[in-house]
């Protein structure tokens, strides 16, 4: 399997941002989004995922972090999409289920070609630091779109909202590295009947 490394800039009017992902890394982030939550939960998925990310964004954070998280989601999903090429060889489906503490979450996801988000998660709180705990499905839903995954996400239990969301972006992590590892006994095989993704 040849190196899975992709680098994607989106300028718009609202946000400057460019991704670099490594699908074979370390766990290592480098990050700097201006909205301290989403960078420690992209912390989660890098780590738990075993795949490095370089973000920098400069967004409209003067009217509200709503752009630069949707935007990232967005940029994010077209760097793994560039960065995971036709798929021949990977498992293509990932999934995993995450405690912290009181709460649990489940993440399903399958490098499927077809964009779809299935989120379930009644947070407990409106905000987390000053994030707005909607913009998680924003968030998920720019990737879906641009990295063409179908996911499915499930928080099952949990009273604290930091913890809910931990959970979320931990096991994100966890089902991405599943998804994008090499099978062995795929060795260089189309994970599909269909003979493409």
């Amino acid at each position: 399997m040849s190196e899975r490394i992709a680098t994607v800039t989106r300028d718009t009017q609202e946000t400057r941002i460019t991704v670099t992902v490594n699908l074979d890394g370390e766990g290592r982030l480098n990050c700097e989004t201006g909205v301290p939550f989403l960078d420690h939960m992209l912390d989660q998925v890098a780590r738990h995922g075993l795949i490095d990310l370089d973000i920098k964004a400069v967004g409209d954070l003067h009217i509200d972090d709503h752009h630069t998280v949707e935007d990232l989601g967005i940029t994010l999903g077209q760097a793994f999409d560039q960065a995971i090429g036709d798929k021949r060889g990977i498992r293509r489906y990932g999934h995993a289920y995450v405690p912290l503490d009181e709460a649990l979450s489940r993440v399903v996801v399958d490098f499927s070609g077809r964009p779809g988000l299935f989120m379930d998660a009644d947070f407990t709180r409106a905000t987390i630091g000053r994030l707005d705990t909607q913009l998680f499905w924003e968030f998920f839903q720019g990737f879906v779109n641009h990295a063409r995954v179908t996911l499915h996400i499930d928080n099952l239990k949990g009273f604290n909202a930091h913890h809910q969301a931990e959970t979320i972006f931990k096991a994100f992590g966890r089902a991405l590295r599943m998804a994008v590892e090499a099978d062995p006994r795929m060795a260089g095989q189309m994970p599909s009947t269909k003979g493409c993704l």
